[in-house]
């Protein structure tokens, strides 16, 4: 009987070691062993650790798409500038090789007859000469080119070349007296200086 209550205390004192070496690690902490006997708790700490690599990995992205957008948007408005550029640039170029056509027009009514000294025969050609200068001073306006300003006007050689120098009593020196050929602004750049003459 002593010897069966004996083993039964040694019993006891072994599983109450037992239990509290599962229950209590070195420092007094539950948390280790909790954490390995639980695969929920463990699962879920992997899946934190994966959803803060994925949010990291999304901003990433994130400000790639947005630099991505940037240079795609200074690449638009680089282009959309090039392009206008090109299209004032031939705009221009038409224009400067269709001035010579208008100072031929203006020249030949210029030096017509006198409307009562046109013949009948002739009238046709004048009227039509005339409908043709209306018509391309209206298309140089539409396209905002305009003739600058000269005759009694002071030299200015921003936007006239003077080709003469002539005497004239009743002019201040420098004033421009007449004018050899028209020039154009075409908004407020000078596509072509007018040629004039001054006063000297």
């Amino acid at each position: 009987m002593t010897t069966n209550v004996a083993e039964e205390f040694e019993n006891n004192n072994e599983y109450s070691e037992d239990y509290l070496n599962m229950a209590f690690d070195g420092d007094g902490s539950q948390e280790k062993n909790v954490a390995e006997t639980d695969p929920a708790q463990a699962r879920i700490a992997e899946l934190e650790i994966e959803l803060n690599k994925q949010i990291e990995q999304t901003n990433k992205y994130r400000d790639e798409l947005l630099r991505k957008a940037a240079d795609f948007e200074n690449f638009r408005k680089q282009k959309e500038r090039e392009t206008m550029m090109a299209s004032s640039r031939a705009l221009e170029n038409i224009i400067r090789e269709l001035l010579p056509v208008v100072d031929d027009v203006k020249r030949l009514l210029q030096y017509a007859p006198e409307s009562n000294e046109i013949s009948n025969e002739a009238r046709p050609y004048i009227d039509g000469v005339e409908l043709v200068k209306k018509n391309l001073e209206k298309w140089l306006t539409e396209k905002g080119v305009n003739p600058i300003e000269s005759k009694g006007m002071i030299l200015d050689v921003n936007f006239h070349e003077a080709i003469s120098q002539v005497d004239h009593p009743e002019a201040e020196p420098d004033t421009i007296i007449d004018e050899y050929q028209t020039g154009y602004l075409l908004g407020e750049k000078v596509i072509r200086h007018a040629k004039v003459i001054v006063a000297r």
